[in-house]
């Protein structure tokens, strides 16, 4: 039998396409298509908002009576009715919302001691890779390289930086010892701008329809080197989720990562 699946934010970007390859894999059976009360499109059958004939639901403002396993690619302030939700049916929750408070973040983590819980601000398989090796290659090549992140988004991205940019500044402050997030330089302006030694640079950058690209450059004085990740589509993304989705089902509660999943931590 197959597990079964709800996804928080269906209407969304990634939600449409989660569930969508949901269908396409056959992995999984959609039981819950969820969106925020008052969304125009409440009540309309699943399958002609994705196009998919798949699958036989509907979109609620409500959770489902029970599922196997949630994914949440909603907003931040619809976060915390995911996490009550999963903690009430024990249902294991792939969390993928980005832009969170400190407060839900605790909550997440307080969570994990209840239900097997995958928090990650980016679920590709390909830039959890690249959150290894960022803070190999800052370890390996010391102090004398300023490390810059510069990451670029969609017009339509709420949170700024991201929070992949953000997980690849903690890692590089993880394997060198600084102190994070006080490191941490968002931008530059103004007549007295030098760069500080032992400190990163994140810089957003918003435009288009740009998926996501993440790039860190790593210079010093006659070299740079450069780390980078750029997804074509938020394909890579979703598909990231339903792995990490089918991966969790079955697991004991914990705090999991992307890196558990593909066997990286």
């Amino acid at each position: 039998m197959k597990p079964k699946l709800t996804v928080i934010g269906a209407c969304g970007r990634m939600g449409r396409l989660i569930l969508s390859l949901a269908a396409e894999a056959g992995h999984f059976e959609v039981v819950g298509a969820v969106e925020r009360e008052g969304h125009p499109d409440l009540g309309e059958d699943i399958s002609r908002l994705t196009g998919s004939r798949e699958i036989a639901v509907q979109l609620d403002c409500h959770f489902p009576d029970a599922c196997d396993v949630v994914i949440d690619f909603s907003g931040a302030e619809a976060a915390d009715a995911a996490v009550d939700f999963c903690v009430d049916k024990k249902v294991p929750l792939v969390m993928g919302t980005t832009g969170l408070g400190e407060k839900q973040k605790k909550k997440i983590e307080n969570t994990a001691g209840i239900i097997p819980v995958i928090y990650g601000t980016n679920m590709s398989v390909g830039m959890n890779v690249l959150f290894s090796l960022a803070g190999k290659a800052a370890s390996m090549l010391g102090g004398d390289y300023d490390i810059e992140i510069v990451e670029q988004h969609h017009r339509f991205k709420k949170d700024a930086p991201s929070g992949s940019a953000l997980t690849l500044a903690e890692n590089i402050c993880k394997a060198t010892g600084r102190n994070y997030p006080d490191c941490l330089n968002f931008g530059r302006h103004g007549k007295d701008a030098l760069r500080k030694k032992g400190t990163i640079g994140i810089h957003a950058v918003r435009a288009g329809d740009i998926a996501g690209k993440h790039e860190v450059f790593f210079s010093t004085l006659g070299e740079t080197v450069c780390l980078a990740h750029n997804a074509h589509t938020r394909e890579g993304f979703a598909r990231g989720a339903l792995r990490a989705a089918e991966w969790l089902i079955g697991k004991k509660p914990g705090l999991y990562t992307m890196a558990d999943v593909l066997g990286l931590s």
